[in-house]
């Protein structure tokens, strides 16, 4: 079973500035490859792999990489051109793949297997070609790491996520069914008895919200206080995401720990919302419940 573990991590100023060199040359190699697979429809996921050996010794800045991170940036293009594939067997009106033509487009570095290492007495990560970044391990990783990505979140904040492959301990049996009636005032009524409020986290948030998109709204855009501001509105809504995510990953917790089987009605979540329109309060709360994201971590879980 394959489980990703997220982590904090403190790159210096310097190291920052050296994985937005990376990012960058990924983001270019990624073009380059794409813009190679337009010209000659022919080539195959083995000839663009290719491509980049050979293109090394054109461009010297590619070795300024991790050879891993580069083939997985082979690996992205195809995915993504399979991925295309799919939709068009599937009747969906789909263009070409688009270039990544801003650095915002391109924004993980991954390294699958080697390339990386963990100093759990130091609390360093060790990432080739970049060099040692400090590292808040909150919790025990558990199993093999096979690989990990680096990303920069919108919030400035710089976060490792731990590709981990482990065995699977199945829970305890309960021998106990029980299904769940989602709402709004009440989140999850059960069979049983047990309610647990909404905490409806976006009302809470809301005025805050509109405030700074007002704040925001005076200001020149590209300027400094405009970039500022931007920043405050993005960690408002990251920490009410938060919030939820606590929320749900601790109720549906909960059901998985104490019930065998777990009974939950169909929901329409679209329909919903189209049937109530003009009720703009009721369809936030309808929204905000991210009841179909509780339902994935019941069953993911």
């Amino acid at each position: 079973m394959m489980r990703t573990y997220k982590f904090r991590i403190y790159p210096s100023k310097r190291l920052q500035e050296t994985i937005e060199e990376h990012l960058n040359i990924c983001r270019y190699l990624y073009n380059y490859l794409l813009e190679q697979k337009t010209k000659n429809p022919k080539l195959n996921k083995g000839d663009t792999q290719k491509l980049i050996t050979e293109h090394k010794k054109e461009n010297p800045e590619l070795k300024k990489v991790h050879s891993k991170v580069l083939q997985i940036i082979n690996n992205k293009l195809w995915g993504s051109l399979k991925a295309l594939g799919k939709l068009k067997q599937n009747g969906y009106k789909v263009g070409r793949l688009r270039f990544k033509s801003s650095k915002n487009h391109y924004k993980t570095i991954e390294y699958n297997q080697s390339g990386f290492k963990v100093d759990y007495k130091t609390k360093r990560l060790k990432l080739s070609k970049i060099g040692e970044i400090p590292i808040t391990l909150h919790r025990k990783i558990k199993g093999v790491i096979k690989g990990i990505i680096i990303k920069k979140e919108p919030t400035g904040k710089w976060f490792a996520f731990f590709q981990v492959e482990e065995e699977p301990k199945p829970l305890p049996k309960t021998n106990k069914v029980v299904g769940i009636d989602l709402g709004i005032d009440g989140y999850a009524i059960d069979s049983e008895g047990n309610k647990f409020e909404n905490p409806k986290f976006i009302d809470k948030t809301l005025d805050k919200i509109k405030k700074v998109q007002k704040n925001l709204s005076r200001k020149v855009r590209g300027s400094n206080n405009y970039k500022k501001t931007k920043l405050k509105l993005i960690k408002v809504y990251n920490k009410l995401n938060n919030q939820k995510n606590d929320f749900l990953h601790k109720l549906s917790r909960y059901y998985v720990n104490n019930y065998d089987k777990i009974v939950l009605e169909d929901l329409s979540i679209k329909s919903m919302v189209e049937n109530r329109k003009g009720q703009k309060t009721l369809n936030r709360h309808i929204l905000d419940g991210s009841w179909k994201k509780f339902i994935n971590l019941l069953l993911y879980i």
